[in-house]
């Protein structure tokens, strides 16, 4: 079954209600990948101050607000202009300078190395060409910069909780079309051989998941779907952090090569 990437046209105006299924990303996810990545940058001695970063895939903006809040000139692209328009909206409300553009991911709408890390959550998944999006992010990041993301693993787990949880399910279904297909998601080998392709030096792959990892929160799951917490509340109760296995999901680092 082909992904519906046209839900976030459909949603996305939405990205910042606690109520909006598409708020699950925020929660505990984003800051546990912002936690991860700045982790990366800290141990090779780079701050976040004046960095030019490149969101591909932002959403509705809120891995480029924590970025931003941080010291980092942002430019977020995303092909739902729905989703921009959201991101601008929300920015402009907290006073954050975050720049933002309409566009896909195999063809970026920015210079060569105009930037000085890149990163792309919750995106790898969905693209139509991984190969492409990859070159053309190498193109945008300056030599030595680094490349920050998270995808999922094809899995028996990665389909269990990110397929047949929450579209297949009835009792715990919280999207009524496809959001992601199986046969799209990505081991940590396959990427790996990809960033290499492209002009990346892997770093790292690690773990991302709920901590505990707890059969619990599917009862949260079914509480939200029927509106008695929200997505952002069952999202903060995941607690995602790093993991210390990546058979559902994982995020990592590589560098553009400086050859």
């Amino acid at each position: 079954m082909a992904i519906d990437n046209d839900v976030y046209d459909r949603i996305g105006a939405g990205w910042w209600d606690e109520e909006n299924p598409l708020n699950m990303l925020a929660g505990s996810m984003t800051p546990a990948r912002f936690s991860y990545f700045t982790s990366v940058l800290r141990r090779h001695g780079i701050s976040l101050d004046g960095v030019r970063a490149l969101d591909v895939g932002c959403g509705g903006g809120f891995m480029a607000e924590q970025f931003a809040r941080s010291g980092a000139r942002v430019l977020g692209v995303d092909p739902s202009e729905v989703s921009i328009a959201a991101a601008r909206r929300h920015a402009a409300a907290e006073d954050l300078p975050i720049a933002y553009r309409a566009g896909v991911g195999e063809r970026l709408p920015v210079a060569d190395a105009e930037f000085d890390i890149a990163y792309c959550c919750d995106v790898l998944e969905h693209v139509e060409d991984l190969d492409r999006v990859l070159a053309e992010t190498a193109r945008a990041i300056a030599p030595g910069g680094f490349y920050f993301f998270d995808t999922l693993n094809r899995t028996w787990l990665a389909k269990l909780l990110m397929i047949k949880i929450p579209q297949d399910w009835r009792l715990t279904r919280v999207f009524d079309t496809p959001v992601h297909d199986y046969s799209m998601f990505i081991t940590p080998a396959e990427l790996g051989e990809a960033l290499r392709r492209n002009g990346f030096v892997v770093g790292e792959f690690v773990g991302l998941g709920p901590r505990p990892v707890d059969p619990r929160v599917a009862v949260d799951l079914v509480r939200a779907r029927l509106g008695r917490v929200s997505f952002g509340e069952f999202s903060r109760r995941l607690r995602f952090g790093r993991l210390p296995f990546t058979r559902a999901a994982y995020m990592g680092y590589a560098v553009r090569f400086a050859g």
